[in-house]
């Protein structure tokens, strides 16, 4: 991008070469919100179902961390916590989640980190 040369509006400025940022130089070309191919023709690809809390709707009142079945169904493969957003547990049964896998772990009955590969 170095070899092209653009025009600029006054004809003693250099154009920027300069990819830093900064304030100067280039602009973007405007795109639409649509994204990359345009509008959407015929409407929604797939329906995204409301993800519901498991422990509200099973009525499960506490979460034992010697439950580790339970447990490992909110633990990534890597050993990471799996946020609300991807399993849909409400906040305070989330608090609760984390405390007990915490528990878990520091009397090994689940890792820390998963297996490395």
């Amino acid at each position: 991008m170095a070899d092209e040369t653009r025009p600029t509006s006054s004809g003693d400025a250099p154009a920027s070469t300069g990819g830093s940022g900064g304030g100067g130089g280039e602009r973007r070309p405007f795109r639409p919100a649509g994204g990359s191919s345009g509008p959407r023709e015929g409407g929604r690809k797939f329906f995204r179902r409301k993800k519901v809390c498991k422990f509200c709707t099973e009525k499960i009142e506490a979460i034992n961390y010697k439950d580790v079945r339970l447990l490992a169904q909110f633990v990534a493969e890597s050993g990471k916590i799996t946020p609300r957003r991807l399993t849909g547990v409400c906040t305070p049964h989330q608090r609760r989640l984390s405390l007990a896998i915490k528990q878990a772990r520091n009397i090994a009955l689940l890792p820390f980190a998963g297996r490395a590969s």
